[in-house]
């Protein structure tokens, strides 16, 4: 069994760094106004949203974990989704 301090841990750590690479990433396509990277940072921030929510969920909500862990798994998939797209954009160059 996996101890729940050592997962509210590992998503925090997970939060952080990802509010920290959808910050940067925003700020790059502030720069440049390129779309892709406009996709990149909503991807990043999808699939921070989603550990995130997960955390909630697992924590404060009366849900079930294998709800809690199709939550995050639905945000991570559409996260990935969005950095794929970002990868094959056309910057219109």
């Amino acid at each position: 069994m996996t101890h729940p301090y050592a997962i509210a841990a590992l998503k925090t750590v997970t939060l952080a760094l990802g509010l920290v690479i959808t910050y940067y990433s925003v700020q790059a396509y502030r720069r440049t106004d390129a779309e892709p990277l406009a996709a990149l940072a909503l991807g990043f921030g999808i699939i921070t949203m989603g550990a995130f929510t997960a955390g909630i969920l697992d924590w404060f909500a009366p849900v079930s974990r294998d709800l809690a862990l199709l939550v995050e798994s639905a945000f991570t998939a559409l996260g990935f989704a969005a950095i794929f797209y970002a990868l094959f954009v056309d910057r219109g160059t």
